[in-house]
């Protein structure tokens, strides 16, 4: 595993993509006549070329990557199957055609199930992943770890998922808060390694994800999980006084956590961020995509942009870690919603701007073959960042999903070793 500790040392020949929300050019106040003729047949244009790359909802169970996978994987692929076949008996058992649940009017305690609440209409979409999530935490095995799960309701009436992972027998030196990336939410593994190790970890689906709220893989507004997240740490903080707190952040969840953290009144209460294949860079299926889409989002918000990934992107080498993903129902596999595209594209270019206000204590680490996210914006936000403490490392060959990757202790082991060098007791 080849690392890079200086963004020097894997400098790309191809220059980062810096986003801007402005207009670059004039407009004229006044047009003469040929000139609003052009501009009506330009707007007519426009509109039949909207309805061209969409399609409708689409959902897909395995990538083509993934069916595509050796022998070598089918051993792995039945347990994977086996996961999926309980979660189809859950949702028989629950009836997914039901539209309530039992929702929280306010935050629940940290216990299993636990808590007073009121009931409330909910998708059965939504319903149907929440309780799966639900029943995953309830069913933990882990004799070393006690897993829980708590909802609480933002401010604009969204219940949001949440979990703990807490060891039963290593004392606790500090917090982690993890923030999943699109369409993800799958850390267990990583929250048990943090665990052995005296971290106590806290994970949130946010917005559109897991067993939150929202249309699966749709996101009105990244601000809106940006909040949630604010919220949620003060949660935290509040339950864990002196224990100090880190965020780890993955692709759009770092946007997330970086956005946040760049709040002066988080900023004083972190004591450090990790941060894998960070959303600071992305490369748009193409060009004009940055020009329509915030004109096509505030038509058509929930339209699935079928060329956003048309020639298949891969994110992890692990063939085992693919069937892992792409089968499991609370992970969203259709094709990229054109608000969550364009939300993506609005943060990044936030972020662009506003890299020197990062203050805290930074590791970042990215996969140099990314195609997902591209690392030479890891590059510019370790050259940016005002962190008098920071870290970047290079990941030679590696893909996108780090934590899924075969190599994955490995990168595991250079997170925990970075937080316990930053834990003072």
């Amino acid at each position: 595993m080849a690392m890079v500790q200086s963004p020097k040392a894997a400098t790309s020949s191809s220059p980062s993509l810096i986003l801007t929300s402005g207009a670059s050019g004039r407009i004229r106040a006044l047009f003469s006549v040929q000139a609003l003729k052009s501009l009506v047949m330009l707007i007519n244009a426009f509109f039949l070329l909207l309805l061209i790359p969409f399609r409708g909802r689409r959902r897909t169970v395995v990538s083509a990557g993934v069916s595509a996978r050796g022998s070598s994987s089918s051993s792995s692929s039945s347990s994977f199957c086996d996961q999926k076949s309980k979660d189809d008996r859950l949702l028989q058992e629950i009836g997914v055609h039901r539209t309530k649940l039992r929702v929280p009017a306010t935050i629940v305690p940290w216990k299993s199930g636990g808590g007073s609440g009121v009931t409330a209409v909910v998708d059965s979409e939504v319903g149907g992943r929440r309780a799966i999530a639900i029943k995953r935490a309830l069913q933990e095995d882990d004799p070393n770890t006690a897993r829980e799960f708590s909802l609480f309701v933002s401010a604009r009436g969204d219940t949001i998922f949440t979990q703990s992972w807490t060891s039963v027998s290593v004392k606790i030196r500090g917090l982690v808060v993890l923030m999943h990336g699109l369409n993800e939410h799958r850390y267990s593994d990583f929250a048990k390694k943090l665990n052995a190790k005296g971290f106590k970890v806290y994970g949130m689906d946010w917005i559109g994800h897991g067993g939150s709220d929202g249309l699966h893989g749709y996101v009105h507004s990244l601000d809106d999980a940006v909040d949630d997240l604010k919220s949620f740490l003060d949660k935290v903080l509040s339950e864990n006084p002196g224990l100090p707190c880190f965020c780890f952040g993955h692709s759009t969840g770092a946007a997330i956590v970086l956005k946040a953290v760049m709040d002066p009144k988080v900023e004083a209460r972190v004591s450090g961020v990790v941060f894998t294949s960070p959303a600071v860079g992305i490369q748009p299926s193409h060009p004009f995509a940055v020009l329509l889409a915030p004109v096509i989002s505030f038509l058509l918000p929930t339209f699935q942009l079928s060329t956003s990934n048309k020639n298949g992107m891969p994110v992890s080498r692990d063939p085992e870690a693919l069937v892992a993903k792409y089968s499991d129902p609370l992970v969203y596999t259709g094709f990229i919603r054109v608000k969550t595209g364009y939300e993506i594209l609005r943060i990044t270019a936030y972020l662009q701007q506003n890299l020197k206000r990062l203050r805290v204590p930074l590791l970042v680490l990215h996969g140099a073959a990314d195609t997902v996210t591209d690392p030479d914006g890891s590059r510019k936000l370790y050259e940016e960042a005002s962190s008098a403490d920071k870290t970047i490392k290079l990941l030679e060959g590696f893909l996108h999903d780090l934590l899924f990757e075969p190599e994955r202790d490995e990168i595991m082991a250079d997170i925990i070793d970075w937080l316990n060098c930053r834990v003072v007791r």
